[in-house]
């Protein structure tokens, strides 16, 4: 995966809104796509060369119709090697924490009839 490839998609708001719109309905033709956008149908042509350059959208054939679809794999990557090991720290912070302010928690007292 070119990582640079994704950021690079990913910067861009126009080619952000795409991608939610092919997360709330995937596998969308280009006139499709179309009517919610601001701008002719060749830039959104263009917007979406770049995120299927970043493998963020796959294209399937359908017939003549060409439907577009979110990847979402590239955007799990990004997520286990940017955000998730530091996730870990934060979550057993607070986990330390509530167990300090709460004290240990003995399972048998909350299962007592």
């Amino acid at each position: 995966m070119d990582i640079d490839k994704v950021f690079k998609a990913l910067a861009d708001p126009t080619r952000r809104r795409l991608l939610d719109q092919l997360h709330s309905e995937s596998g969308q033709t280009l006139g499709a796509l179309c009517e919610h956008m601001d701008m002719t149908r060749q830039a959104v042509t263009q917007h979406l060369q770049l995120l299927e350059a970043a493998n963020l959208v796959v294209v399937v054939w359908q017939g003549r119709e060409k439907l577009h679809y979110i990847n979402p794999v590239p955007l799990h990557e990004i997520h286990t090697r940017w955000i998730a090991k530091f996730e870990h720290g934060r979550l057993d912070a607070l986990h330390n924490l509530k167990q300090t302010l709460e004290g240990p928690q003995d399972d048998n007292a909350n299962n007592k009839t």
